[in-house]
């Protein structure tokens, strides 16, 4: 099923992926939060809609929903979106542990629940099959070195979600709803700037956004060795945070906690550092 498939990131705002699934003939699309760059895309490759699916809420994620279906959706094409968030482009809702299926083009999914980011976020797991590796539709929980901000849920919620997802087979392909990897290979390097594998990721990353080209997907192989968010309990972070912080760090969630929180002015530090910093940096 997995390889007759293409898996295209169509890109849209300032960072922001929605996901074009096609078997050349049909599409599922995942979080059009705007419909002009996937509607282009399909209408350039006569590819008809026949369902969409939505990880949750945020308008950069589901904007495009109707202005899509309008242009290229199938008569009646589903909206399959998170049961416990209210979308109104939703025709479907969708709870964890539910499997989805289709024919056209040939997809199935089984829907994780993933809240923290959202109260209701999903994430969509396509599995392995005919020796091909899963697919992972993480909208924002999971990014590319990093996760998403805590703006509803709590973080012992978003912590157990990327526990979940931690544990899938290392060769799932992690499709996420933003192009965000080298902002977040920066903090990564702050948090483990002895791990060998982020300075790998980090030229390898800067190399391929040169030429104009996605970051993604990676793989929760890739992740488990190179993200901090799913590395909180390693050794070096741990020392880092307490440096910081000053305080004891009792368990993981409260390492977790602090992270996050950290993650959250860092871009804001790292540019007030740079600016200040710049003429020295040059030279």
């Amino acid at each position: 099923m997995a390889s007759s498939l293409k898996y295209v990131p169509v890109p849209f705002h300032d960072d922001n992926f929605a996901w074009v699934v096609t078997d050349g003939t049909h599409a599922i699309v995942v979080d059009p939060g705007d419909a002009g760059p996937v509607v282009r895309y399909c209408r350039a490759r006569r590819l008809a809609v026949s369902a969409v699916l939505l990880t949750h809420h945020h308008g950069d994620h589901t904007g495009g929903v109707e202005e899509l279906l309008l242009s290229c959706g199938l008569p009646l094409s589903p909206v399959y979106g998170p049961g416990h968030e209210h979308i109104e482009c939703t025709t479907v809702g969708v709870y964890g542990g539910q499997r989805i299926q289709f024919s056209e083009p040939a997809f199935e999914a089984l829907v994780i629940a993933t809240p923290g980011h959202t109260r209701g976020h999903v994430a969509y797991l396509q599995p392995p099959s005919n020796r091909q590796p899963g697919h992972l539709f993480s909208g924002d929980t999971l990014f590319s070195v990093g996760c998403g901000r805590l703006l509803e849920g709590s973080a012992a919620e978003l912590l157990q979600s990327l526990d979940e997802i931690s544990m899938l087979p290392p060769s799932t392909l992690l499709h996420c709803g933003h192009e965000c990897t080298l902002s977040n290979l920066q903090f990564a390097r702050v948090c483990e700037p002895d791990n060998p594998a982020i300075k790998q990721w980090q030229a390898k990353a800067t190399a391929l956004r040169l030429m104009g080209k996605p970051t993604l997907p990676t793989t929760i192989g890739h992740e488990l060795a190179v993200n901090p968010f799913l590395r909180v309990h390693q050794r070096e972070i741990l020392d880092v945070l307490v440096r910081r912080f000053r305080v004891p760090i009792p368990h993981r969630l409260a390492a977790f906690i602090l992270l996050r929180a950290w993650k959250d002015v860092f871009q804001d530090e790292f540019r007030e550092i740079t600016e200040r910093w710049a003429p020295e940096l040059l030279n």
